[in-house]
Order: structure tokens, then C-alpha cells, then sequence
């Protein structure tokens, strides 16, 4: 997993998670409606997990070349 998003956390908040994506929490709650963040559920917390949030850059990801 990348270093930009490994806290050493396990789980991230939405503060955290928004925080780390650079987006506002607002934005991000509207992707997790959207179905586009994976998130989990522990009770009525909501977290997110810092490599399913890599997963979501890596997959985003346009232009450039690869190697």
C-alpha cells in the first residue's frame, strides 16, 4: 500500500478519510451513498479502510502512461 494513506490505522473516520483523499467530508459522504467508497459499518460509526481508499485512487486514476 502506498505511504500517503498508511496511518498505521486500521480504520480512518470520515474526518480522516476526507482529510487523506483531500475532499470535504461532505463530498465524501456523498460518494459512500453513491456506492463509489466502500466503507464499514461498526454500530452507527461509520470508518473507512486506508487500503479500500488506495484501491478507489488506483482505480481512478487517468492519463499518463503505466509501466
Amino acid at each position: 500500500m502506498s505511504d500517503q494513506l498508511d496511518s498505521g490505522q486500521l480504520l480512518l473516520t470520515s474526518r480522516q478519510a476526507a482529510k487523506a483523499l483531500q475532499i470535504s467530508e461532505r463530498k465524501l459522504w456523498g460518494m459512500k451513498a453513491a456506492g463509489e467508497i466502500p466503507h464499514v459499518l461498526l454500530g452507527r460509526s461509520v470508518r473507512y479502510d486506508p487500503q479500500d481508499l488506495q484501491r478507489c485512487i488506483d482505480e481512478r486514476k487517468k492519463g499518463g502512461q503505466r509501466s
